[in-house]
């Protein structure tokens, strides 16, 4: 007697390509929404704080806070009372519940500075759902609660070697000079909190949806007699 068997049926090559594709698009889909904004968002400027103003770039990566981060600096804007909040901790101040997402509206200067260093814009109100409408002096900025700070995508970057390098020359320069020049009637408790570190901004792009990418740091550098504004791309 004779037995027919019959041979397995070859895959369809869809299977194999379908989990490729989706993979790969997948890995592209970060840096394609960066491009995105880069090209259609609205350029916003923001007022950074260092997490070490002795050196603002370490390494290739460097954290960044800005004004904006700390909540105690949007507690008093219209829709705060609205955000889903912890309980208040021993300063009577409920911080925001940790995961919790929403949009930073934030307001254009209303004057020009020409010549000067880029004004910051300013938070005006904060909101659970992204506006449908805004005014073309407004954005909506998406923000992310964590650990009583606000995560914006903007916290961390990267920079080559040599113009970090050329930055924290540019700064380190400009705090000497300004400390050496500054009166020495009162001696510096806490230089982390000294009126020398010189100023510095963030340039960034915002898009329709609220997410952002970084586009370059604006600082004031040189001697108080001659100083200039430099602009970092990265």
């Amino acid at each position: 007697m004779t037995l027919n068997s019959e041979s397995p049926k070859p895959t369809p090559r869809w299977r194999f390509w379908v989990p490729i594709v989706f993979q790969t698009a997948l890995i592209l889909a970060v840096p394609a929404q960066a491009v995105y904004t880069q090209l259609t968002g609205k350029t916003v400027i923001l007022q950074t704080v260092p997490v070490d103003p002795y050196e603002l770039l370490r390494g290739y990566s460097q954290t960044l806070r800005y004004d904006i981060s700390r909540q105690n600096s949007l507690s008093k804007l219209p829709g705060w009372e609205k955000l889903p909040k912890q309980q208040p901790n021993g300063n009577n101040f409920a911080l925001i519940e940790p995961g919790t997402r929403f949009y930073v509206i934030l307001a254009a200067p209303t004057k020009p500075t020409l010549g000067k260093l880029p004004q910051a814009w300013k938070p005006v109100a904060v909101s659970t759902q992204r506006p449908s409408q805004l005014p073309a002096n407004q954005v909506a900025l998406k923000g992310l609660a964590e650990k009583g700070f606000i995560q914006y995508g903007l916290e961390t970057y990267y920079i080559p070697e040599d113009q970090r390098q050329q930055i924290n020359a540019d700064l380190g320069a400009t705090r000497q000079a300004n400390l050496t020049q500054s009166p020495q009637t009162e001696p510096q408790t806490n230089p982390s909190q000294s009126s020398q570190t010189p100023p510095v901004v963030m340039e960034i792009k915002v898009n329709a949806q609220g997410n952002a990418v970084p586009v370059s740091l604006w600082a004031q550098v040189g001697e108080a007699s001659n100083q200039k504004i430099r602009n970092y791309r990265f």
